[in-house]
């Protein structure tokens, strides 16, 4: 069985850590080749160097700015010729610079906007100047990442449940829109659910209570254990494959059972 992503040509944003570097190094070792974009610079170009010059290449792209989407997306065009997958993974939760309150009632207005711009705005743009790329061959597969929070409410993070619920309709509306045009173009959305990335930092701290920590976030969650980054991964490939030619407005959820409800705890004699 060959790579399932033989020959493909792909462009993921927020790719230099965590989600977005795990899917940009498994999209390659499937055969694709990736362009590996962030605004962290230094990190996406280290991320593209270590996987191979000749699977992925760094780009620079502030998914808020359409110059730079115009600019990075016609760059694939006249290098590669064109663009079969475009994974919208960039986000913030918008406690990366300073502990603010993101509640309903005392989150303020500017750092509302802060989070949508990347979380809503960022995909808007993406799925817009994806389906101009792919209109080139007329099909293509185009993979939203939303979040577990963007199917529940959370009440300390509000614009980051609100960008992220978003994303999760404006999936649907881009697949149907796509369909509507008679386009092979599929677009699907997935939810992480307590997958330990670099995004979890702040939460967990370090030191000795840092295990004691973690135990606590996953306590809840059936499988009992944090998610890795790979695995949201390996359900990217799965969307950007042929494999999944009739998936189009889906929504995939990987959080080890949190949305379907807490698992019962064995008694202990």
């Amino acid at each position: 069985m060959g790579a399932r992503l033989d020959g493909k040509i792909a462009l993921v944003t927020g790719a230099a850590r965590g989600i977005g570097e795990a899917i940009a190094r498994v999209f390659a070792a499937e055969g694709a080749f990736v362009v590996v974009t962030d605004l962290e610079n230094e990190g996406a170009r280290r991320v593209a160097a270590a996987i191979d010059p000749q699977h992925a290449r760094f780009d620079d792209l502030d998914v808020r700015n359409e110059e730079d989407w115009r600019r990075v997306v016609d760059d694939v065009l006249t290098r590669e010729q064109r663009l079969d997958i475009v994974v919208n993974n960039a986000g913030v939760t918008g406690f990366e610079a300073r502990p603010v309150p993101h509640d309903p009632e005392n989150a303020t207005l500017e750092d509302w906007r802060a989070v949508h711009a990347t979380n809503l705005d960022g995909v808007f743009l993406g799925c817009k100047h994806a389906i101009r790329a792919m209109r080139r061959t007329g099909e293509g597969s185009i993979i939203n990442i939303s979040s577990r929070s963007g199917l529940v409410g959370i009440p300390a993070a509000a614009a980051y449940a609100s960008s992220k619920a978003a994303v999760r309709n404006h999936t649907k509306t881009v697949a149907l829109y796509c369909a509507e045009q008679g386009l092979k173009i599929r677009c699907n959305s997935i939810h992480p659910g307590a997958v330990l990335t670099p995004m979890w930092e702040p939460m967990l701290g370090s030191g000795p209570d840092r295990e004691a920590r973690m135990a606590a976030l996953v306590a809840d969650t059936p499988l009992r254990r944090f998610g890795r980054p790979e695995e949201v991964a390996a359900l990217c490939v799965m969307l950007a494959s042929d494999e999944a030619a009739y998936m189009t407005g889906a929504e995939l959820s990987i959080d080890g059972g949190l949305l379907a409800g807490s698992a019962a705890t064995p008694e202990v004699d």
